[in-house]
């Protein structure tokens, strides 16, 4: 059951990491305000109010805080980020996947929404070292490999399985899959919840 569960929970991750990469609407970011049974109030990013409704299938995953000494050599992950002139990407954002995650999230390099001109790359980790600027990590993926400079600013967390209880005033939340609804609030299929973090990605 608990492997069922996972390979669930990395499906779910498959999904929610495809519009990443693909011409679909980006992703909502905000904080929950309020919560009426499947329905909730949230205070997006840029501080408009939306109404969201939660999708009988909702797929809830959870982000916890992590540290750079969780990261090792092979570790897959996520890193959101702002390219260099150098090819080179300055990391905000490094999040963790699960091992049941490997070779079911693409890795892969693309353009990102979190920031202006930002890039998602999911790969894994050839190599780390301390430069002048901060600890670097070669990162390899399917078509290439990217220096990642992390930086004392730079947020890490680690994916984790989430449920719907989470859900609640106060969460930090991603709502990776979604369906605009005819009145303008939104059916959320899939999403993040920051556990006692504000998700950085």
């Amino acid at each position: 059951m608990v492997r069922m569960l996972t390979l669930a929970f990395a499906a779910a991750l498959l999904l929610m990491d495809v519009p990443a990469f693909a011409q679909q609407p980006g992703r909502i970011r905000g904080q929950i305000e309020k919560v009426d049974g499947a329905t909730f109030a949230l205070k997006t990013r840029d501080g408009a109010m939306l109404n969201v409704t939660l999708a009988n299938d909702v797929r809830v995953s959870a982000l916890v805080k992590a540290t750079l000494a969780d990261i090792k050599p092979d570790s897959f992950i996520g890193i959101a980020g702002i390219p260099r002139p150098d090819g080179s990407i300055e990391a905000y954002s490094i999040h963790m996947f699960l091992p049941a995650q490997r070779g079911v999230v693409p890795d892969r390099y693309g353009p990102w929404d979190g920031r202006p001109n930002s890039t998602m790359t999911n790969a894994y980790v050839a190599d780390m070292v301390t430069g002048k600027d901060g600890d670097v990590l070669t990162v390899k993926y399917k078509d290439g490999e990217k220096k990642v400079i992390v930086t004392p600013q730079t947020a890490i967390a680690a994916a984790a399985l989430g449920n719907k209880d989470e859900l609640k005033a106060g969460a930090q939340i991603i709502i990776f899959g979604w369906d605009k609804q005819p009145d303008g609030s939104v059916l959320a299929k899939t999403l993040y919840v920051g556990r006692n973090i504000v998700p950085a990605m």
